[in-house]
């Protein structure tokens, strides 16, 4: 069977991971990868032995599909060449910062008969893949997605870096519309929102409340669901669930009996933990190899992205 044949566009922090993966499939042909940076590309090229173009357009009329890691600004330019080239894409999150520019990528993928993929690297996360077997009616969900400040991400605030995360796993649990939104933000350490409070409020009553940071000394990563018969807490970082239950109706007992009786009872769900970047990888070649469907479509990411880049403005009102 011909195999696939990829590149990787923008081999910095996040787009050496994809390298790093790409380079140790079997079922794909590693054709070359793409930089602005000369040293970096140089370096590379002798560390996995593959090609090195300063240019990405030569890249792409070689390759049947591509990662693209490149900076946030230089989404749309890139991914709308790869796609006006006839190539699969699995693009970065965030897909843009302008959501026009999001729906014009999507018209050209369908139009092209492409894949193009967003790379929300939590939805491979196993745990965040039993929550819809767990989950049946929530009212009231938190995140926390705080960690220290890292000078790489220096085009975008915490919204687009960290919280877009979330919203997106939000979004795919509880699919009904969003009727309301508030989101407050504060610059500590760049010119954009280092920290970001957003709420949620869907049209079946249930709350969202979104925190996330990157001024924050101690990395948390965290996720938890209130619903009428159980309380889940989910761990990013260990992809570790617990199911808090209640155990009994303690107004049934005696006084005695309320003195020893269990209250709630705590189930931990196993998980088959993997890495999910590479699932990622993964599920984007079975899906241009026609093995997948997508596990979103391209309207649930303008979703996201819209209501992502709503909380943005919002917050940058404020913070004028």
């Amino acid at each position: 069977m011909k195999k696939l044949k990829m590149g990787v566009i923008g081999v910095g922090h996040m787009g050496q991971y994809h390298l790093n993966i790409l380079a140790n499939l079997d079922n794909i042909e590693l054709i070359g990868i793409s930089d602005k940076n000369q040293n970096r590309l140089l370096e590379l090229e002798e560390k996995y032995k593959v090609k090195g173009f300063e240019n990405y357009e030569k890249l792409l009329k070689k390759c049947d599909a591509v990662c693209i890691a490149t900076p946030t600004k230089t989404h749309y330019e890139v991914a709308k060449s790869a796609l006006l080239n006839g190539v699969h894409i699995l693009l970065e999150k965030p897909m843009t910062t302008d959501i026009k520019k999001g729906e014009e990528l999507v018209k050209i993928a369908n139009k092209n008969k492409l894949i193009l993929q967003v790379g929300h690297v939590e939805r491979f996360n196993g745990a965040v893949q039993q929550l819809k077997q767990i989950i049946m009616e929530p009212f009231y969900i938190e995140t926390q997605r705080l960690g220290p400040y890292n000078p790489r991400i220096s085009d975008v605030g915490v919204v687009l870096d960290l919280m877009i995360h979330d919203l997106d796993i939000i979004l795919n649990l509880i699919e009904e519309e969003i009727i309301d939104y508030f989101a407050l933000g504060k610059s500590v350490f760049s010119k954009f929102e280092d920290i970001a409070s957003a709420q949620l409020l869907f049209q079946n009553g249930c709350v969202a409340n979104i925190i996330a940071s990157r001024a924050s000394q101690k990395k948390i990563r965290n996720l938890t669901i209130m619903q009428k018969e159980s309380y889940i807490f989910l761990d990013y970082a260990t992809q570790d669930i617990e199911i808090h239950r209640q155990a009994s109706t303690a107004y049934l007992l005696t006084p005695e009996e309320i003195r020893y009786s269990q209250e709630s009872f705590v189930e931990h769900l196993f998980i088959h933990k993997d890495n999910s970047l590479k699932l990622e990888i993964l599920h984007f070649i079975n899906t241009v190899l026609g093995k997948e469907k997508p596990f979103v479509d391209n309207e649930r990411d303008l979703q996201t992205l819209d209501i992502t880049l709503k909380i943005v403005d919002m917050i940058n009102k404020k913070m004028r």
